[in-house]
């Protein structure tokens, strides 16, 4: 199984505002930059939507270490997600899960490859978050993408 790395980052110009995601695959000395944006959205949009594009970028299953500056994402899928699960896509307080549909899917992805997720603080040494952080603000200003990586809102599609 290949072992891959994931450095994922999402930012948003307001919040909610225009937003941009990056996310950097790294398998031994192979790099692909992606990135992409939404014209109306949340920080956390963002953080999720690079996941998701990030995994979805994989053609099969390898073993992944996903590289996260956001808390939210994190603790999401590590601690609250078997929790909104098995409650009915509820939080304790009975409310729906906010972005709902972006848990599902990453969800869904996650569970095709043996996954490792790690917070490292942003804005600091890491090289790759920076550089996901630069790719993922320059995409929310500019409102552009990579890849062929398209606005989810646009394709309807993910």
């Amino acid at each position: 199984m290949k072992k891959v790395r994931l450095i994922t980052d999402g930012a948003c110009k307001g919040n909610p505002g225009p937003g941009g995601w990056a996310a950097i695959l790294r398998y031994k000395h192979h790099k692909r930059e992606l990135h992409g944006s939404e014209p109306h959205t949340t920080n956390n949009r963002m953080e999720l939507t690079a996941a998701v594009r990030g995994l979805a970028a994989l053609k099969e299953a390898c073993e992944v270490e996903i590289v996260t500056d956001s808390e939210y994402l994190k603790r999401g899928i590590t601690e609250w997600l078997p929790k909104w699960k098995r409650n009915g896509w509820s939080t304790l307080e009975k409310k729906p899960v906010r972005n709902q549909d972006l848990w599902q899917e990453l969800d869904r992805l996650a569970g095709r490859h043996k996954t490792h997720w790690s917070w490292t603080k942003g804005h600091a040494w890491h090289a790759d978050n920076n550089r996901a952080d630069e790719l993922a603000s320059l995409a929310a200003i500019q409102q552009s993408s990579s890849d062929g990586a398209r606005n989810l809102r646009q394709t309807g599609r993910t």
